[in-house]
């Protein structure tokens, strides 16, 4: 592991240990959440715009979140000692539960947070009113 002679050890303990492991710098924390109405699907983006995304259904049904930072700019001045939040390509493919509306998914970012709402599908209880035959 590389270190910095003038960045104390103690910084890269605080960091990598068992209690807060090394984040995997390729792969953005991500949170799946339901609801009697919906599952979302929340994944920390820092600094990235709706322009950064690709959200969509594939031909199997499964939905596929890309993520690709446009534009960035690389400032040549500066030498990270330590970069964590760097992703800047990833991919992600979650295969939907059968009572997700995919025709009504939507998706938004906001402080950093891309957020998706799949909606379930509506069952509407029949009421069925009949006469039962007694044999």
């Amino acid at each position: 592991m590389y270190r910095n002679a003038w960045l104390p050890e103690v910084f890269n303990d605080f960091f990598d240990n068992n209690y807060m492991p090394k984040a995997n710098a390729t792969a953005p924390a991500i949170n799946v959440m339901e609801s009697k109405t919906d599952y979302r699907v929340e994944l920390a983006a820092p600094g990235m715009r709706k322009e950064d995304f690709d959200v969509n259904i594939n031909t199997d049904g499964d939905l596929v979140i890309k993520m690709d930072r446009k534009g960035e700019k690389h400032d040549e001045n500066v030498h990270y000692l330590r970069r964590e939040f760097s992703y800047t390509k990833y991919e992600q493919t979650l295969i939907l539960p059968d009572d997700v509306d995919k025709q009504k998914i939507s998706a938004n970012v906001a402080d950093g947070v891309l957020t998706i709402v799949l909606p379930k599908i509506v069952k509407e209880e029949q009421k069925i009113a009949r006469n039962i035959e007694i044999g």
